[in-house]
């Protein structure tokens, strides 16, 4: 299904055209003067330099053809050469009828699907999560919803940080603490207890103690990088003790994630990619990618036209351990035989840059993806406090996210109980659905590369642009829907849509009419802020039309049917953005 641009030009391609003018100076836009006009062509402004002729002579040829016709209410020539044009009410009415009956709304899904893995998340195992981790989780959980509805194969992948020098901390300190554990018994070949030696609130404060501690005590260090060597090495206990770390972890990382909407298809790490490793470093070496430099295996990646250096891709240190390039490389292999994604998107930090630069151009430059897989990195800004530095607890310290999510929910639940609308029970469930689409659209309404300042107060508030006020309005809406009731002998999705009779329902039509437009532009660019840009446009909109429109008190029944049709679209509209973007409207609020 055309979007509403596309069948405009369509039509405005034909006045070109018979007016002697070639088609490309047609494009239709959105006027940037609601006041004047709905939308708008430029086109004569571009073809008066070709033409030697005036825009305005230009535009007054073009407008005399599209005087008739099922599109145009009016058109009108503007100097110096701009066409104002305004929507004919039943021409909106009917493509938003067949927006209804679409099940995808008229949007057009890939005609050829991709794979695509979106790598987001990146937890270490063995620490809680906090709130660092939130925008790669919010984020990368809207990339993949957004792809996938499109209709490509889309495998989100958290990548664990679960096979680094942590690991060895946490090994040292609890055989430290239980040495008589059989794990550090060189000479026990029995099974080692299935029972973890810990819990998972013990090991999350084993590992803070032990990274303090190697910080001031060389030998212990030195003891933590050994374990490290020898678990990666397939020391039996220490591989024991990482399973035990492994399984408690993903359990309580799990729960967390739930709690966020998040769900990962694959719950892979640095572990899984180790046994790629040693044949793609061979690889590099023998097919001449790969060479010493002080002492470190590295791939030269910097190309012609660089503005800035660009070093080496490291993929060995000179002591034969490998890094954050090696594993992310080792990634890409394990991906290219297992998946072979046409797209992998990487939702990370964007002070991370010059890392992914690094490893996107060696992996091109030797093979280890094929030359047309993309790979694209969206990096993200810092969620700042109110101070404009880093979020932090009242006491200064890092805020555990199952914390700031706490704090969000109470606060929600302040609220509605105020309103004083709902029991208890039904209000802290409520407080959660609000709380996340609060924590969510806080983060989303910003352009992804873009520093933001998480403010609790202005998050939660039902007014201006903040997730409850979109649900607030999704709630309204289905307040009006519940007391309407079925229609006779047929369903709500039955009604038609009729052509406006008043400025605020044809506002709301055309509003609701930017849809597949706006879904086009958000796949492209990645860019999920675009979505919370237009459902806030939307819920004003609607807001309008709901003040200014006797709805429901209205006493010509086809004209209350066709304002129920527009309500049944504009919710169906709103809830599949929703969707996209991670959270979920309640029934009442």
């Amino acid at each position: 299904m055309n979007t509403l641009s596309q069948l405009i030009t369509k039509e405005m391609e034909k006045g070109f055209v018979e007016a002697g003018y070639d088609a490309s100076y047609a494009k239709v836009t959105l006027s940037n003067r609601p006041d004047l006009c709905e939308y708008q062509c430029n086109g004569a402004m571009a073809a008066a330099k070709a033409y030697h002729k005036a825009p305005f002579m230009i535009a007054d040829d073009v407008v005399a053809h599209l005087q008739d016709g099922d599109c145009f209410a009016s058109v009108e020539a503007v100097k110096p050469g701009f066409i104002n044009l305004k929507l004919k009410p039943q021409f909106v009415a009917d493509f938003l009828q067949q927006m209804a009956e679409d099940e995808c709304l008229g949007m057009e899904r890939e005609a050829s699907p991709r794979t695509i893995m979106v790598d987001y998340g990146g937890p270490n195992v063995a620490k809680p999560l906090h709130v660092g981790h939130l925008r790669s989780a919010i984020i990368g959980e809207s990339v993949k919803r957004i792809m996938r509805y499109k209709g490509n194969q889309v495998i989100g992948d958290i990548h664990l940080g679960d096979w680094g020098y942590q690991m060895g901390l946490i090994i040292t300190e609890l055989e430290k603490r239980k040495p008589d554990l059989p794990y550090f018994d060189e000479n026990f070949m029995g099974e080692y207890p299935a029972e973890a030696p810990f819990t998972i609130g013990e090991l999350e404060e084993i590992y803070p103690t032990a990274s303090t501690y190697a910080k001031e005590h060389e030998e212990y260090r030195e003891k933590a990088l050994h374990a490290t060597y020898l678990l990666q090495n397939g020391h039996r206990g220490y591989r024991a003790v990482w399973n035990h770390i492994m399984q408690i972890s993903v359990a309580d990382l799990k729960k967390n994630y739930q709690n966020l909407n998040v769900d990962f298809d694959l719950w892979k790490g640095e572990a899984d990619v180790q046994k790629y490793i040693p044949d793609m470093v061979q690889r590099l070496k023998d097919e001449g990618f790969a060479h010493y430099d002080e002492g470190a295996l590295v791939v030269d990646v910097c190309e012609d036209g660089d503005k800035k250096e660009v070093p080496p891709c490291m993929i060995l240190k000179s002591d034969g351990a490998a890094l954050y390039d090696t594993t992310d490389l080792a990634t890409l292999v394990e991906r290219e035989e297992l998946y072979r994604p046409d797209e992998v998107i990487y939702v990370v930090d964007k002070r991370q840059e010059l890392h992914f630069v690094q490893v996107f151009r060696c992996a091109k430059k030797t093979g280890i993806v094929r030359p047309e897989t993309k790979l694209s990195f969206l990096g993200f800004g810092t969620m700042n406090g109110k101070d404009g530095k880093p979020f932090k607890t009242r006491e200064g310290g890092v805020m555990r996210l199952e914390n700031l999510i706490q704090e969000i929910d109470d606060e929600m639940y302040k609220k509605i109980m105020d309103n004083r609308t709902v029991d208890e029970g039904e209000a802290k469930e409520t407080a959660r659905t609000v709380g996340l689409a609060a924590i969510k659209y806080g983060d989303l309404w910003n352009q992804a590369a873009k520093d933001y300042v998480f403010d609790v107060d202005r998050f939660t508030s039902f007014e201006g642009n903040t997730g409850p006020y979109i649900l607030y309005t999704i709630v309204r809406i289905k307040s009006i829907l519940a007391k309407y009731g079925q229609p006779e002998g047929g369903k709500l999705e039955d009604l038609c849509l009729r052509a406006a009779e008043n400025e605020f329902e044809k506002a709301l039509m055309l509003e609701i009419a930017r849809y597949n437009e706006m879904m086009d532009i958000v796949y492209e660019e990645i860019a999920p802020h675009k979505i919370c840009a237009y459902i806030y446009d939307v819920a004003n909109t609607f807001n309008k039309f709901y003040h200014e429109t006797k709805i429901l008190s209205e006493t010509d029944e086809e004209k209350k049917a066709g304002y129920i049709a527009l309500l049944v679209l504009t919710k169906k509209v709103l809830t599949t953005c929703i969707d996209l973007l991670g959270f979920e409207a309640p029934e009442r609020m």
